[in-house]
């Protein structure tokens, strides 16, 4: 988006028609495609205990408005409870987790990056399994086209964890998916895009460098990436130090319509550090130089 600086989406977020939570990943998706996945069901029940402490944070957070979770476990004090990765965490922190996920709650905003919970108030529609999980598709596919046929049998089987009702229907799913969509063979490998659009086809070479996201839809999909430039992205703020090949927050590299590196950003002195590495040689031409130091400059405002 044009103009858009960093912090915008969570303060604009109150006012714009978005539900934050998971999907194929965690994240903003239009409200209409959120209430897809919903009514949402897990495996696992809730007890008589756990279903009583529900019906009372609803009940408070509906008299409230909205609730920070230090809010409902200052009225309720839930205790602690071992989390997903085995420790233990907030008990009322989970339990909210699990309401927000199975639809109960959504969140209305955040504060100081905690997400603060208001009644999901809003119906899902008319519950239709088929024709629900075919717009899904269809959302995750309009993003990351062209897919490998892999990278889109693996998009599908993610839809296990936003809508694990469904998980029995993904494999009819993924057959029709495979049967709609625009799709062709190239070199061995298959590829699925959108009915009607022309991904082959040829657009004017834009001049000018981009720093892209790890998360950018050009980059996401790592299979996808390999086969594009033939090389191996990995974002690595989670791998040891010594380990990093590329950098703590390696942004790839974009130079026209080739990813030809990466770079690592840094605050020194109150000015951005940019320090680059290739793929191959650095681009020779000077007008790579030139756009570089203009992207820093677009960096710089959007921090």
């Amino acid at each position: 988006m044009k103009g858009y600086r960093a912090g915008d989406l969570e303060r604009d977020y109150p006012t714009l028609d978005l539900d934050e939570g998971f999907f194929v990943n965690y994240g903003f998706l239009r409200r209409a495609d959120y209430l897809l996945m919903r009514p949402r069901s897990v495996q696992m029940g809730w007890n008589a205990a756990t279903n009583r402490r529900v019906r009372a944070i609803l009940a408070f957070i509906g008299e409230s408005g909205a609730a920070h979770p230090r809010d409902v476990e200052a009225r309720f004090g839930h205790g602690k409870t071992t989390n997903y990765w085995g420790g233990l965490s907030n008990a009322t922190t989970h339990l909210l987790d699990g309401m927000h996920y199975r639809g109960l709650l959504r969140v209305v905003r955040r504060d100081s990056g905690t997400r603060v919970y208001g009644v999901q108030t809003r119906p899902a529609g008319r519950c239709r399994p088929a024709r629900h999980l075919d717009a899904l598709i269809d959302v995750f596919v309009r993003a990351y086209a062209p897919l490998p046929a892999q990278s889109l049998s693996w998009l599908v089987a993610r839809l296990q964890y936003a809508t694990p009702q469904w998980k029995a229907q993904l494999k009819p799913a993924l057959r029709r998916a495979k049967a709609r969509l625009a799709h062709a063979t190239v070199d061995g490998v298959g590829w699925y895009w959108p009915q009607g659009e022309r991904p082959g086809r040829q657009r004017e070479r834009e001049e000018r460098v981009h720093l892209l996201s790890p998360f950018d839809p050009l980059v996401w999909d790592r299979r996808r990436f390999e086969l594009f430039w033939n090389w191996a992205y990995r974002f690595e703020a989670y791998t040891p130090a010594v380990k990093r090949k590329l950098g703590y927050y390696a942004l790839p590299l974009l130079w026209r319509d080739r990813i030809v590196g990466w770079a690592n950003v840094s605050r020194t002195d109150g000015r951005l550090d940019c320090r680059v590495g290739f793929v191959e040689a650095r681009p020779r031409d000077p007008a790579f130089t030139r756009e570089l130091d203009a992207e820093v400059v677009r960096l710089e405002a959007f921090l």
